[in-house]
């Protein structure tokens, strides 16, 4: 609050109450008949009641600036937030630009299927079915060759690349020993008993 404005409502309220004083003997002389204590009992409540219109209009000057300085301070918060929005939107904007350059350094690989694969895929994955193996895949024994993708990266895209794979298909069960070797073992008959 602004000090014409507290000394005006100070001052305001304090003179209309000294006014009080001079009124009660203004009241009294009235009930005597004293006209010359009417007079002067009349001269402090006017002298009072100016007074007290000075400080009131002191206060409003004071309101009136205090009413000036809040919106001033309204306007600089205003653009205060403003600036701040700003700066955000244009922080926004860097970091999706960043993520468009980002997303433009990785390109997307592209996967070709070979005829035999399509026939492979057709058939529900039953090279049987198709009378041929698929492609990549030789069949020699117990042991399968396959051909199985390495993702790598070079010079900022993401490449795959094949490298054939051996793969065992055993026909028994096999345990291995602590030090990695392993185990022969006879296969043990599970028996189920049931009772009625």
């Amino acid at each position: 609050m602004n000090t014409k404005t507290m000394e005006g409502l100070v001052g305001a309220g304090t003179n209309m109450k000294m006014t009080e004083t001079p009124m009660r003997v203004f009241k009294e002389a009235r009930r005597r008949g004293d006209i010359a204590t009417m007079e002067r009992a009349m001269g402090y409540v006017s002298e009072f009641s100016e007074r007290s219109g000075e400080y009131k209009s002191e206060a409003d000057q004071g309101m009136k600036e205090d009413a000036e300085e809040a919106r001033k301070k309204a306007e600089l918060e205003a653009e205060k937030a403003i600036q701040k929005r700003r700066e955000e939107r244009e922080q926004q904007k860097e970091q999706l630009e960043e993520s468009k350059n980002k997303d433009q350094d990785h390109i997307v690989d592209v996967v070709e299927i070979s005829e035999d694969g399509k026939g492979l895929s057709q058939s529900g994955g039953d090279p049987a079915h198709t009378g041929t193996n698929p492609a990549g895949t030789i069949t020699a024994g117990t042991e399968t060759a396959g051909v199985e993708p390495v993702r790598t990266k070079a010079a900022g895209t993401n490449a795959v690349v094949t490298s054939a794979v051996r793969t065992s298909v055993a026909k028994t069960p096999v345990t291995y020993t602590k030090a990695g070797t392993v185990a022969h073992t006879v296969p043990q008959r599970k028996e189920i008993f049931v009772s009625v």
